[in-house]
């Protein structure tokens, strides 16, 4: 993390998290590293399907999830895309269609099953090279 021309704070590292559920989103750094959980609609909406072929889900709702996610993304320099299924690519689908700046900052997407924040924070320090921290 660090300071821009203009003063605002850079996370250089994200790693996203991203199932049907939510979204963890983990800034990385050197010496530090910052967690935002962003819930998708699916965890905390239910729908009722006219029929049993009918999706639960509005169709706005993953783009409005993905947005979201999106955003909280945007002031990152590289970011690593994990999660256990289909909507990490269905998030890099919609950041390619719609958020062009924020692919070019896309730089792995990789498969893990849903671990804890500190095996992530782990997995995101070693993608990026990030040091540990020396202690004296």
């Amino acid at each position: 993390m660090f300071a821009s021309p203009n003063g605002m704070t850079v996370h250089r590292h994200a790693a996203v998290f991203i199932d049907h559920h939510e979204a963890r989103i983990y800034h990385v750094d050197l010496d530090s590293f910052d967690e935002r959980t962003i819930a998708s609609p699916h965890a905390h909406l239910h729908r009722h399907a006219k029929g049993a072929a009918e999706k639960r889900e509005h169709p706005d709702d993953m783009s409005h999830f993905f947005r979201e996610v999106a955003e909280a993304l945007k002031d990152a320099e590289q970011i690593l895309v994990v999660g256990p299924s289909t909507a990490k690519l269905q998030f890099v689908n919609y950041v390619k269609d719609g958020e062009r700046a924020l692919a070019a900052k896309i730089v792995g997407v990789e498969t893990l099953d849903h671990p804890s924040d500190g095996q992530l924070v782990a997995y995101a320090k070693k993608y990026f090279h990030v040091p540990e921290p020396r202690v004296r």
